[in-house]
């Protein structure tokens, strides 16, 4: 795991030292995350805004079986040259997870990409977002992924 971590890591710096193409292609969008991959499925709705051409933050509040999910994050977002529309994105935030009487916290990274469809007000991602739980009875779950639709405005 420690690995993996560390692989995360040099991805962001060698993502922050690479200079391309602005990533902001929409200023805001609200939609439905799907956070799937082993273990139970959670749903539900997100709303994404960037505060400059790079930055940007989102919000989910995702829905499983006995468990909600609270899930902030800020992402760093970079255009992808010749591909009109196509981010790649960076990013971390917390989770906290709530079910019957208990709560717990997580770390989420995430990587991945986005895409706005031109002349269009939709757009879609997809991303690996692991997450490695704070609780010592905790298991972590590197084998998470996240899918989003939105409408951008």
């Amino acid at each position: 795991m420690r690995n993996v971590v560390k692989l995360f890591l040099i991805f962001i710096v060698l993502g922050i030292g690479i200079h391309q193409a602005d990533g902001q292609i929409y200023k805001n969008a609200i939609g439905l995350s799907i956070d799937a991959g082993d273990g139970s499925t959670a749903v539900g709705p997100s709303y994404k805004h960037f505060f400059d051409a790079r930055n940007a933050g989102q919000i989910e509040l995702l829905f499983a079986d006995n468990l909600t999910i609270i899930q902030p994050s800020y992402s760093f977002n970079k255009g992808i040259p010749g591909a009109a529309g196509l981010n790649w994105l960076v990013g971390i935030g917390p989770a906290i997870g709530l079910s019957s009487g208990s709560s717990n916290v997580a770390i989420r990274p995430k990587v991945g990409l986005e895409y706005k469809i031109n002349s269009v007000p939709l757009g879609f991602s997809f991303g690996w977002e692991p997450a490695f739980w704070l609780a010592h009875d905790a298991d972590n779950n590197v084998a998470r992924f996240g899918i989003g639709f939105n409408y951008t405005f």
